[in-house]
Order: C-alpha cells, then structure tokens, then sequence
C-alpha cells in the first residue's frame, strides 16, 4: 500500500502550567529534510525526536514543531530587584533633583540591561514523556492523513494504467495492417521509379527493413512493466521510487513503439498512452 509524502498531524496536551501543541507537516521531497523546532529546555530531546522521525516518515519535507503556552499565573522571568534599585539611585543622582519622579526612573531602569533575569527551566522527565506520547500522537495522526491520501491516487494510478493496457491492445490489432501498410508504401515507391527489380532481392530487403521496424519485444515488455507497477503497487511498503524507475522503463518501451510505428492510427495510441504516463509521473513524485 503506497503513501503520499503530504500530510499533517497535530497533537494537544494541556499540562497543570502551559499548553503544549505539536505539529508535524510533511510536503514532497526526493530525501527527508527535516527541520525541527521545539523550545530550548527541550533541546536534549532533540536527537531520539529526529530519530523517531525519520524512522516513522522516510522521506519528505518535514516540519516539526512544539508550541508551548503558558497558562499558570508563574514566569519564568523576574525584576531583579538590587540592579534596578541601583540603576533608579543612580538615575537619581543623574538628575540630583528633589522633585525626579519614582515611576519615570523606574520606567528608564528597567530598559537597562540586567535589569530582568529569566530563570533557566530545568526539564522535567515526567512532563517530557507525557509530550512524547503526544509525539507519537501526532505521528499516527499524520501517517494517517498520508495513507488516506494515497487511496485516491492508487485508484487513480490503476485507472490510467488500465487506460496503457487498452491502448497496447489496440497498438497490437493495429500492427498488422501497419505491417501491410508498410509494404504497399515500400512496393508503390519501387512502382513509381518504374525500374525493373528482382522480386526474390526485394522480398529480401522488405524483410529486413520490417525486422527493423517490428514491435513485439517493446509489446511484452511494456506489457510485463505495467503488470509489474501493480504488483509493486499492492505490495505492503510504499516504495515510491521503485515504481517511478518502472515508469522510466514504460516510457522508453512506448518511445520507442512510437519512434518505430510508421503508422498514423497506431501513433495516435502511443501518443494516448505518453499522455496517461505523464499524468501518472506528476503524481509519482508525491508517492513515499
């Protein structure tokens, strides 16, 4: 079963302080670039959160994040009470008036630096492995909306492909009178030159140049790569790559049929199965 790289995923969990919120968003990319943003006290984590990442994604563009809010009355960040003190006598003596207004000073104070301290928040293992299954949460989440996803273009790759099989069919009941086409173009340019030929030597030249211009290898083989990509398909993994190198190869086989057609119906039918390939390469790109 295949998987788009786009999805999204989001978790929320509301602790006795603040409010976390953990979102991952995915896009399509040819390797996974992940870039990670979680507040600084829980840099440590950083590391096994990439780790699980990248073992439950793959490949991808992917963001994550954690947001956290605070909801208690607590902060982190105080006055630090000696420094303004000092900061509002010196402004004082500054200014050497009676009449200097408290609130003014202490308004210039507390733009000085030092003037506010934050303490360092120490991480809390049992607050980080609640935020941790919530991690997992928002993993599943994202995994989900990614397979969801991949359903309709499954259904719309085994569309297309049967589109190929239909116009192959009709390439293959189109050969033989390409075949006969072929000669009558080949015996009436002899006719025109109105020269005496041996007909045992022409026969010669028309198989060869027939032998040249046949088709059935290109038929089994884009035959054998269609059924292929739907086996590579219905297999459990999502292999996003494997079956864009099985485009590749069905691409050259009807490049080729096309290139060697020398037909006008049976050129209409390859250019009807470049167009269904195309549109199954667009969407290639955004399969894991």
């Amino acid at each position: 079963m295949i998987q788009s790289m786009t999805g999204y995923g989001k978790a929320v969990l509301q602790l006795p302080t603040k409010k976390v919120t953990i979102e991952i968003k995915s896009l399509n990319s040819k390797n996974l670039d992940l870039n990670v943003r979680i507040p600084s006290y829980y840099k440590e984590k950083e590391l096994p959160v990439r780790k699980k990442l990248a073992a439950a994604l793959v490949r991808g563009k992917v963001d994550f994040s954690i947001f956290v809010e605070m909801t208690a009355d607590e902060t982190s960040t105080t006055v630090n009470h000696g420094v303004v003190k000092e900061y509002i006598q010196q402004l004082r003596n500054v200014v050497q008036t009676g009449s200097t207004d408290d609130v003014e000073l202490l308004k210039m104070a507390v733009r000085m630096p030092d003037a506010l301290k934050t303490e360092r928040e120490e991480l809390d293992e049992n607050e980080w492995n609640l935020i941790d299954e919530n991690i997992d949460v928002a993993i599943k989440e994202i995994v989900q909306y990614r397979t969801d996803e991949a359903a309709s273009l499954e259904i719309d790759f085994k569309q297309r492909i049967a589109n190929i099989k239909m116009y192959l069919e009709e390439v293959k009941a189109l050969d033989g009178d390409r075949i006969a086409n072929v000669k009558a173009r080949l015996k009436k340019a002899i006719d025109d030159l109105k020269v005496d030929t041996d007909e045992n030597r022409f026969e010669q030249e028309l198989i060869y140049y027939l032998e040249k211009l046949d088709i059935n290898e290109e038929k089994v083989r884009l035959a054998n790569h269609l059924d292929y990509f739907l086996e590579t398909l219905a297999t459990p993994d999502s292999n996003g790559k494997k079956l864009g190198f099985v485009i590749q190869e069905m691409g050259r086989e009807i490049n080729t049929t096309g290139s060697k057609a020398n037909f006008a119906p049976m050129q209409k039918a390859v250019i009807q199965m470049k167009n269904e390939l195309e549109q199954i390469k667009e969407q290639i790109l955004n399969v894991l």
